[in-house]
């Protein structure tokens, strides 16, 4: 959510674009120019008086925190504190899924059974918990990075090993477009990280095609989940057999 220090270094921007001085707008103001210098120099100035300035510079208040938000930095991890909130209640986490998918409200009202006010309220709680940010008639953007990546040994991906791993791998992977292949070798120390760095691209490419695709009808669409995974290790019962 945009700060009010964010909105009144927009409002500066705003008043040297315009050529304006803060001559010019302490007199649409009414104000002493030394009231309107110390004013923007705090940052600190309540919204109706952001709203005031707006109106001084003949800006629409909202465009202009819409255009702050849109500026402010993606997330590309959360907070364990927000991973938690999420994991805590299964249709939020199923929510969060649904935004990460650039799912409308409507869209997910349809495909599972959950109310239009209870994805609403999934909604406003995961605007709070700081994932997306509603805006009217329950439409969103997404506050995270297409880099976004859950936290390695944090809450969702902990509930991911503890729920969902079995669950996923009980599949065959011999549908149309699907596979699963297990490589196992000695490769040297130096060379090993170039895979994770590969493996990255993929998922990154994957990520890229998720939202081109999202121009397309829904019914030339599918979900897929892609898991990519190296690690050093070696089966638990090979060893026990180990000399």
């Amino acid at each position: 959510m945009s700060t009010t220090a964010d909105l009144v270094t927009a409002l500066k921007k705003e008043l040297k674009a315009a050529q304006l001085t803060y001559a010019d707008l302490a007199k649409r103001l009414g104000m002493a120019e030394s009231s309107v210098k110390r004013m923007l120099a705090k940052g600190d100035m309540s919204l109706s008086r952001v709203d005031a300035v707006c109106r001084a510079l003949k800006l629409d208040f909202a465009d202009l925190a819409r255009r702050v938000a849109d500026a402010q930095p993606l997330l590309t991890e959360l907070t364990q504190e927000q991973e938690r909130a999420v994991v805590a209640d299964k249709r939020l986490l199923l929510a969060a899924i649904c935004v990460l998918s650039q799912w409308t409200l409507e869209q997910i009202v349809a495909a599972y059974r959950i109310s239009e006010a209870e994805a609403v309220k999934a909604l406003v709680q995961l605007d709070r918990i700081g994932i997306i940010e509603l805006r009217p008639l329950n439409r969103y953007r997404l506050k995270l990075a297409k880099t976004f990546r859950w936290r390695p040994h944090g809450p969702v991906m902990n509930f991911f090993r503890d729920h969902v791993v079995l669950d996923y791998f009980a599949g065959g992977f011999d549908a149309h477009a699907e596979g699963l292949l297990l490589v196992h070798g000695n490769v040297s120390r130096a060379i090993a990280p170039s895979f994770v760095e590969r493996m990255q691209r993929l998922a990154q490419d994957f990520a890229q095609q998720h939202q081109a695709d999202q121009k397309l009808a829904e019914k030339e669409r599918e979900g897929y989940t892609l898991v990519l995974a190296m690690r050093n290790w070696e089966f638990e019962a090979f060893t026990r057999l180990r000399r």
